[in-house]
């Protein structure tokens, strides 16, 4: 999974490299949930149909460009901690634990696979706590609570929108 870092300068920030390696294989799981769930929320910003395509056309957009800034700030912890990100299809489809959407749903099945898709990477990154409190790495802890913060609130409107 995670390829060990290239010996060039010895790293020393305080967390050792076998702890800084298990972080890495969290967040590179997070960063293909991240990027499955990106993908999946444009896909359908562009197929969305029906009575309700205006404000979730602009929702999905919004939902999408704040997943794509997020994937920078992930793959750049990942960097920091002295391992290459993954970043291919290949890596990405073996890593994430949504699951790809076939065809073009109804815009509720929509909302509704991305209700588990959001939830699916708030538990991605909530189970990379234990390693990280372990390991004593505050900067990878904001990072997942900042995460957590957006997948949480984005499932609960997505949800809402549900509510009958």
């Amino acid at each position: 999974m995670a390829k060990k870092p290239a010996a060039t300068l010895a790293m020393d920030i305080g967390i050792d490299a076998d702890d800084r390696e298990k972080i890495v294989k969290g967040l590179s799981k997070l960063l293909a949930d991240s990027y499955t769930l990106y993908l999946m929320t444009h896909n359908f910003h562009w197929n969305v149909t029906g009575p309700q395509f205006n404000g979730l056309h602009t929702m999905f957009m919004d939902q999408y460009t704040e997943q794509w800034n997020a994937l920078d700030i992930i793959a750049e912890r990942i960097r920091a901690l002295g391992f290459p990100a993954p970043g291919t299809y290949k890596e990405f489809s073996k890593l994430t634990a949504i699951k790809e959407v076939e065809g073009v749903p109804s815009a509720t099945e929509m909302l509704k696979l991305l209700v588990n898709a959001q939830e699916t990477t708030a538990r991605t990154a909530r189970g990379l706590f234990p390693v990280v409190s372990e390991a004593n790495d505050q900067p990878t802890a904001d990072v997942l609570t900042q995460r957590l913060n957006v997948h949480e609130k984005t499932a609960w409107m997505l949800r809402s929108m549900l509510a009958e």
